[in-house]
């Protein structure tokens, strides 16, 4: 399965399509001066196929080349992170200058729907 990833800022969300359909996506909040990732959903279909991955690598690859830090309130992501460190350099802590809104869902684990 090889998603292909596209950026709905209008809904704040990357999206992973395969053959049209959206089988995952991961939310964000777009702030100044962060990228807070809030969630990941993948579908069953999707699942362990690599869309949360690319998911997240594509977040991370367009917080980097906007020069943007990210916080990554999804532990999904924050995981993924861990794995691969070397996108390390952009995670900033909820300390910092940056929060993440306590009104955006995103207990952070990737999420079937249907469970």
């Amino acid at each position: 399965m090889d998603p292909q990833i596209s950026d709905n800022t209008e809904a704040g969300r990357f999206e992973a399509s395969v053959d049209g359909d959206v089988v995952g996506q991961l939310t964000y909040r777009r702030n100044p001066d962060v990228l807070v990732l809030t969630h990941t959903v993948v579908e069953p279909a999707a699942e362990g196929k690599g869309v949360g991955s690319a998911l997240a690598r594509a977040a991370l690859d367009a917080a980097r080349s906007e020069g943007l830090p990210v916080m990554p309130v999804c532990t999904f992501v924050e995981a993924w992170i861990e794995r691969h460190p070397d996108y390390a350099d952009l995670v900033v802590r909820s300390g910092g200058e940056a929060s993440p809104d306590p009104d955006t869902p995103g207990d952070g684990d990737v999420d079937t729907p249907g469970r």
